[in-house]
């Protein structure tokens, strides 16, 4: 092999070029907007000739290939040399997709060092890249695997980094830096995503916004330890990548054995993070596992009963939610042995007789019969020391043996890797989903993994894939089964997961006001229709903030939606505005989940602009929520982007929700213009207080 072979594979307005030529590890020419079909010169304007540093990079690159950045796969056999030359065994397989774009699949070597490697690459039609690796030990000895991380290229122009922080019931809140030459990482070390994971960790030219720039991201789809970074060197292309976070002695190769990384996601867009969300969320949508049926309005009991179950209470619960048009009701905490609060009870998966003698049949019944859903809630992978399980089976906490991590949460963490205890979780779970026949679970995970041993070593990765068999081995029993990942809110988001549940339950914050930032940003990566979002009580129990409810469901309506609160409680004026704003979640989620999600750069920033457009520009939703005191005064123009520009829409505000007020009188909007005078343009609307919110319904004019 020598000389140069390309591979350019196209979808949605995306280019992947590289040269498979050899004998190395594939090179990857370009990644990022569509070049066309002209691209045999490629590699011939990229050549720096002599001994000069080629600008790109190795899909692994290493030292051989004069890479001082981080290597794309380190390691060693039982601590000697890890520098590897691989090169490749085969020529290069490549299936082009008839919809657009296709797979690449290579094979290296090093022989020496006794590793081989296969890598898998595909462009989604959606434009959306996705890309592991899987290392082979063909030698004696064990070869410990210390970092293995997918890696693309992004050009200088890709100058700022967007990253994320965040903490319970504050979750993804987005901070940028320059990206000089320079490594900028976000390494998470809790045993789950995280509060402040990466939804796309995100290069760009500087000051993009979502509707402007030219982007690129990434995302680690995986739910335990893991790393995302951009690097850059003075003399080469900069990298942006990840993969899974590994403790020394983590992953330890005997021959034969393979350790596969979890799938790397990057998209590439033009014109800001609404292109990055539109490959994502269209790739999600096109899996034949994302749910189909129409996302029912829940009802969760926790923010209406907490631990105090009672079955007349829950009975007169489950019969107002009926009334309103609630479609499915969730029971939560508190249902299982020994649980009167979160001190103990975890692991001892059995319905208490104290509290339902007769099972939880009654209920169960009662909630069918209403015509709704059933749901219920579980923390499988976790233990209370005060409970059945801990006091008999005290060794299988994960940890390591003697020595227990300090608690959180008056709670440990089960080994689930360990054959016994996974066992018993399947047993139980099956068991409980055989007789009561939920709809759904909500699986929550309420405290981080520390000092996590597994079989002698760090556990993380074991446990992370065995709760992944464990979902797959309960999924696989129960077909129609529906789970939602929960942990601690919104600590376990991303693409792994994913693949084995049905939504993601954005934050335990139901303050609208906070969770408008949430949901923006959760939304970067997903689609509205895989995050919970709530109604909640008109006092947070996060922080004691009061708020309308007009504003709690015009945020809640954005979402998989639902109610939390005691709803029997409510007054009639509140039973009406629950039932109106449930008739319009019902009459509007085939768009709102369907449809593509636009956010505008409005120039106020205590102020959000954002909407949902259908797949053919017919219809168009948008809110606009004032969040802080604005410096503005008087009214404030809206430009609506995504429509259809050559249309002609009807704006009128969405007639199951309130409006605001202008000059004392109920605002009533009602506009005939084209897409882009409205994107261009816009229109005029009332000054809001804080906390306020409208929602304006759009319809293509025939």
């Amino acid at each position: 092999m020598g000389g140069s072979e390309l591979v350019a594979l196209r979808a949605a307005g995306v280019s992947l070029v590289l040269d498979v030529a050899g004998p190395g590890v594939p090179r990857v020419l370009h990644w990022g907007a569509d070049l066309g079909e002209a691209v045999d010169g490629l590699a011939a304007a990229q050549d720096a000739g002599g001994n000069a540093v080629p600008p790109t990079v190795p899909l692994l690159p290493t030292q051989l290939d004069r890479w001082a950045g981080r290597p794309g796969l380190s390691g060693h056999r039982d601590g000697g040399p890890g520098h590897l030359r691989l090169s490749l065994t085969a020529p290069v397989t490549v299936v082009a997709d008839p919809s657009g774009g296709g797979t690449v699949t290579a094979t290296s070597r090093d022989e020496r060092a006794g590793i081989t490697v296969r890598t898998e690459l595909e462009l989604t039609p959606q434009g959306l890249i996705r890309q592991r690796h899987a290392v082979t030990s063909t030698a004696p000895g064990v070869w410990h695997v210390d970092s293995l991380l997918c890696l693309l290229p992004v050009p200088a122009q890709a100058a700022e980094v967007l990253d994320f922080t965040g903490r319970w019931s504050r979750e993804r809140a987005p901070q940028r830096s320059a990206f000089g030459d320079q490594t900028i990482a976000h390494e998470s070390r809790r045993g789950r995503t995280g509060f402040g994971a990466p939804s796309l960790f995100t290069a760009g030219t500087p000051g993009f916004g979502f509707r402007t720039g030219e982007v690129w991201g990434v995302h680690v789809g995986w739910s335990g330890d893991h790393q995302h970074l951009a690097q850059r060197l003075p003399e080469r292309d900069g990298v942006l990548g990840g993969g899974e976070l590994l403790e020394p002695g983590e992953v330890r190769l005997s021959e034969g054995e393979t350790y596969t990384s979890p799938w790397v996601h990057f998209a590439y867009s033009g014109s800001g993070l609404d292109g990055l969300s539109a490959a994502v969320h269209g790739w999600l949508r096109a899996r034949p596992s994302h749910p189909a049926s129409p996302r029912p309005l829940t009802l969760n009991t926790w923010e209406a009963v907490y631990f105090d179950h009672d079955l007349d209470k829950l009975t007169a619960l489950a019969r107002t939610a009926a009334e309103l048009g609630v479609e499915r009701f969730v029971l939560d905490d508190g249902w299982f042995l020994g649980r009167r609060d979160d001190k103990a009870g975890l692991g001892d998966w059995h319905v208490d007789p104290d509290v339902w003698p007769d099972g939880l049949h009654p209920l169960v019944d009662e909630v069918n019969r209403l015509g709704m859903q059933f749901g219920l809630w579980v923390e499988p992978e976790m233990v209370n020391p005060r409970s059945r399980l801990a006091e008999q089976h005290p060794d299988w906490v994960l940890a390591a043996p003697g020595r227990l991590p300090e608690e959180q949460r008056w709670q440990h963490v089960l080994d689930v890797a360990r054959p016994e205890v996974f066992a018993y979780l399947l047993e139980r779970l099956d068991a409980l989903v055989a007789e009561y026949r939920p709809a759904y679970l909500k699986w929550d995970h309420n405290r981080d993994l520390v000092e996590a041993v597994h079989d002698g070593a760090a556990g993380v990765h074991a446990q992370t894939e065995a709760v992944y068999r464990l979902l797959d081995a309960l999924r696989e029993r129960h077909p129609g089964l529906e789970i939602e990942s929960c942990s601690s809110g919104g600590s376990r988001v991303d693409l792994g997961v994913l693949a084995r549940t049905d939504r993601v339950w954005g934050s335990d914050n139901n303050d609208p006001l906070e969770r408008q930032h949430i949901q923006r940003w959760t939304g970067l990566l997903l689609p509205p229709e895989l995050v919970g979002s709530h109604v909640g009580p008109p006092v947070s129990h996060t922080n004691g903030r009061a708020t309308s409810l007009a504003f709690r469901c015009a945020t809640a309506l954005f979402g998989h939606a639902g109610i939390e609160w005691d709803i029997t409680g409510c007054t009639d004026a509140e039973r009406d505005a629950l039932c109106s704003w449930i008739a319009a979640y019902r009459r509007l989620r085939g768009l709102i989940h369907t449809g593509r999600t636009v956010r505008a750069d409005h120039p106020d920033p205590t102020a959000f602009l954002h909407g949902v457009v259908a797949a053919d520009g017919g219809h168009a939703l948008y809110a606009y929520a004032q969040l802080g005191a604005s410096a503005r005064d008087g009214a404030t123009r809206l430009r609506l982007p995504g429509l259809d520009p050559d249309a002609t829409y009807r704006v009128r505000l969405l007639p199951e929700l309130p409006g605001p007020q202008l000059h004392g009188r109920p605002w009533q909007p009602d506009l005939v213009l084209t897409g882009a005078a409205l994107a261009g343009h816009g229109l005029l609307a009332p000054p809001l207080r804080p906390a306020e919110a409208f929602v304006l319904e759009l319809h293509r004019q025939l």
